[in-house]
């Protein structure tokens, strides 16, 4: 048979204003009387991802998230309060506690298991920008170096 090898075009993102606008090439076929989109690499792109709950982050969300609403209802008055209760180093309580300033649809992203294959909790909480769009973009940088696996 033709075993042609085929360029893979890759899927573009650009940001209009707010959005984020994919464009992603892909082919129609008649298969058996009905059209079919066949995605870039030849697969049958009707199959979704397979959702990967990642534990580690799904766990270090819920925490941070119930941290802040002890902080919120002065449960625990202060960071290092928390991180004497929980036997834990401060900074480690801080840096999980940054995760609930992730834009809403990044955390959404996590607890449904769509985050990108190479997210980490370390990436996540080092250093983040404040800004969601900026976040957004951040993230969609870090799953764009994963392709190719």
């Amino acid at each position: 048979g033709m075993n042609a090898k085929l360029d893979t075009p890759q899927a573009t993102w650009r940001l209009e204003g707010t959005t984020i606008v994919v464009d992603i090439p892909m082919t129609w076929k008649r298969r058996g009387g009905r059209k079919v989109i066949i995605a870039p690499d030849g697969s049958d792109a009707w199959v979704p991802a397979k959702p990967r709950h990642d534990e580690t982050l799904i766990r270090a969300l819920a925490r941070a998230h119930r941290w802040k609403r002890m902080l919120e209802e002065g449960t625990h008055g202060s960071v290092s309060e928390i991180a004497e209760a929980e036997k834990i180093d401060r900074s480690y309580v801080n840096r999980l506690l940054r995760l609930t300033l992730l834009a809403p649809d990044i955390q959404e992203a996590i607890l449904d298991g769509r985050q990108p294959k190479g997210m980490q909790l370390e990436e996540l909480t080092r250093a983040m920008p404040i800004a969601w769009g900026e976040q957004v973009r951040r993230f969609i940088t870090i799953s764009r170096g994963q392709s190719g696996s």
